[in-house]
């Protein structure tokens, strides 16, 4: 018995578009290694359907990393599950900073070759001797020493719209892609501070124990992430190095942390952090968009797409026919033919 959602996933987003039902999203991981991931996704899938969780949850043989939601009533039950699981149950669950309940629709738990697509030999280096874990209060005073490094280990979509001051922000699509980079820039500051954060602290597990492998004798990550690192600020009263808003891989798009605007709108330059996808399905470009340019261009990131969006639902199937749909990552705001940046 296959074990998925069978719901029309337009029946399942407009569902929860219209519940007022109260969820929790959270996100957590763990590496371990799991002698049989296909059982354990199986089990997995099972636990959580019945307590009606949605998300995305990757399970590999390093391990679990899970996006999710939970319904308040079923928390308890959830809390329960993770107990029983000897991996899980000391795993720290960031709980989102913002959160309308709609951050899921459905279910989905698969199998992968690592929980986070790295591009390394797990075999050549120890994956176990990651940086020193700081909290919120810890990271503010290695950060104010002037030799400090601090280094966002996320894309370069989710640094546009927020991230810590002065932090260098590689220009890449990919955690893959960020490694050898911060690699290169960095092979003159070994016996520097280096200070690593990402959202939730499970890119930094690796990239941590990476650079100690090259020659890194400094090395620190942000534990829990952005997400973390925003609670603690706000309940101890510290001061929050971070400016914009906080990426998130899910409906929501984003959380604000702080009220700044640090992005621009990828159609006409106005301040905007507002992510979307665009309403051609073809297309389903991720990029940034005020709410002029949305009415202005049905959703749309561009004429060609606005037209297609606007053809009847069965020749709009027939276009997208042979063609791989996915969320593409944007370009836009790195692109030199943008109207508004000449």
């Amino acid at each position: 018995m296959k074990l998925y959602n069978k719901i029309d996933r337009k029946i399942l987003k407009e569902a929860i578009a219209k519940s007022d039902e109260q969820r929790v999203t959270l996100s957590f991981y763990s590496y371990y290694q799991l002698g049989n991931p296909s059982f354990f996704r199986d089990y997995l899938f099972l636990k959580y359907d019945a307590l009606q969780v949605y998300g995305r949850v990757y399970i590999a043989n390093e391990g679990v990393n899970s996006q999710i939601s939970v319904p308040n009533e079923n928390w308890a039950a959830f809390v329960d599950v993770m107990r029983e699981i000897t991996f899980l149950a000391e795993a720290r669950m960031n709980i989102a900073i913002e959160d309308d309940g709609k951050s899921f629709y459905k279910l989905k738990i698969k199998l992968r070759t690592k929980i986070v697509a790295d591009g390394l030999d797990d075999n050549s280096f120890d994956v176990t001797n990651a940086g020193n874990h700081v909290n919120a209060e810890q990271f503010n005073k290695i950060t104010s020493n002037e030799d400090a490094i601090i280094v966002d280990m996320r894309n370069h979509y989710e640094s546009e719209v927020g991230h810590f001051k002065d932090a260098i922000k590689p220009d890449v699509d990919t955690f893959r892609d960020a490694l050898p980079l911060v690699i290169e820039q960095l092979k003159n500051e070994k016996d520097k501070p280096i200070v690593m954060y990402c959202t939730g602290g499970i890119r930094c597990e690796k990239a941590s124990a990476w650079l100690k492998h090259n020659g890194f004798n400094k090395v620190y990550q942000l534990d829990g992430g952005i997400i973390e690192y925003a609670r603690q600020a706000k309940e101890q009263g510290l001061e929050n190095k971070f400016i914009g808003k906080n990426f998130v891989f899910d409906e929501r798009l984003g959380e604000r942390i702080t009220d700044e605007v640090i992005a621009v709108c990828h159609q006409c330059g106005n301040v905007c952090d507002s992510h979307t996808n665009c309403k051609n399905e073809a297309c389903h470009l991720l990029f940034i968009q005020c709410e002029n340019c949305a009415e202005k261009h049905d959703g749309c990131c561009s004429k060609e797409c606005a037209n297609i969006f606007k053809l009847p639902e069965e020749e709009q199937r027939e276009l997208r026919k042979g063609v791989k749909t996915k969320r593409n990552i944007f370009k836009k705001g790195r692109s030199k033919v943008l109207k508004f940046k000449k």
